[in-house]
């Protein structure tokens, strides 16, 4: 089946790969004209611009944008609307809000061109194991690129489904990201503890291996947890600043919006929140109330040596 795709980061790329394996035919493009090289190098085939890359597909078209949220999306978007004809099919495969993919699956079928937003996860590991997709849109063209999805997934038959409506797939996609913070934050904080054991030395990478035989917390994350336990058991050189593609944020609002109560997931997204605070004024300001009525004593920063100025 032929495909366009716009976008050839970590994700496009591999998916790139993973179709052209499976036997599809894929025009590529990307603003990095080195990336669509690497592209060409393996089987596809390149365009320089989103209308040259239009021009090479066949009707009915469909095109696949999975470049970052936001702007460059909408912009990519808006782009293909104004090129694409009756029949054709975006697939938004970024990290949407739900939201703005009912709204742009609306804009589209004013022109006759239809919508599926689908909600991505395998990250870098994708094109050796298969993507999860969760699809949005359509069922006549969800069916339509069903080789597609097929050749993506896993397998043919397992890790991907048709939602339902426009909007569902991101939907489903961003609850996901939710449920993966709050995943992420008990592996990190049980592993702190562990840590801290300091009488007991324990094993850390050890620990999380036989964790992954037989357990009832094994999961694919902590078989990642282990690869970085056995790679760098101390953690060195990792900043702890943690950031967050907005889904989790997203997730929580959703959540107080439909009255819902989430505090696993949400109190995860306030811990990504506090490991940016490096100079933390909420701290300092607790450290000086123990301090007004208790007469704590409070721990004074390192003062910068003479004629140094402070970062």
């Amino acid at each position: 089946m032929q495909l366009g795709m716009v976008g050839l980061g970590k994700m496009g790329a591999n998916m790139t790969t993973r179709l052209i394996r499976g036997g599809h035919e894929i025009v590529v493009y990307d603003r990095d004209v080195k990336a669509v090289a690497t592209a060409v190098a393996g089987h596809a085939t390149g365009a320089s611009a989103i209308e040259q890359l239009v021009s090479q597909l066949r009707a009915p078209r469909a095109v696949w944008v999975m470049v970052p949220s936001g702007d460059p999306t909408e912009s990519t978007i808006q782009a293909l609307g104004a090129l694409l004809s009756r029949g054709d099919t975006v697939i938004d495969g970024g990290n949407s809000n739900y939201k703005d993919g009912m709204r742009r699956s609306a804009a589209l079928a004013t022109r006759g061109v239809q919508f599926i937003d689908a909600g991505t996860s395998g990250g870098v590991w994708g094109l050796a194991e298969g993507y999860s997709l969760m699809i949005g849109g359509d069922t006549a063209a969800v069916e339509r690129l069903r080789p597609i999805f097929e050749t993506l997934a896993p397998t043919p038959t397992t890790g991907w489904a048709h939602m339902g409506p426009a909007g569902s797939g991101h939907f489903v996609k961003m609850v996901h990201n939710g449920i993966e913070y709050g995943l992420m934050q008990a592996y990190a904080e049980g592993f702190s503890i562990l840590r801290h054991k300091t009488e007991f030395a324990l094993d850390l990478p050890k620990i999380a291996e036989v964790w992954r035989h037989g357990s009832v917390v094994r999961s694919w994350l902590l078989d990642l947890t282990a690869n970085a336990l056995r790679d760098n058991p101390a953690l060195d050189g990792i900043a702890p600043y943690v950031v967050d593609s907005g889904e989790g944020r997203w997730t929580v609002a959703e959540a107080i919006d439909l009255d819902v109560p989430a505090p696993i997931i949400t109190q995860s997204l306030i811990e990504r929140l506090r490991s940016r605070d490096s100079d933390s004024y909420t701290d300092k300001l607790l450290a000086a109330l123990r301090n007004q009525f208790g007469g704590h004593a409070i721990k004074s920063e390192p003062v910068a040596a003479a004629g140094s100025r402070a970062s």
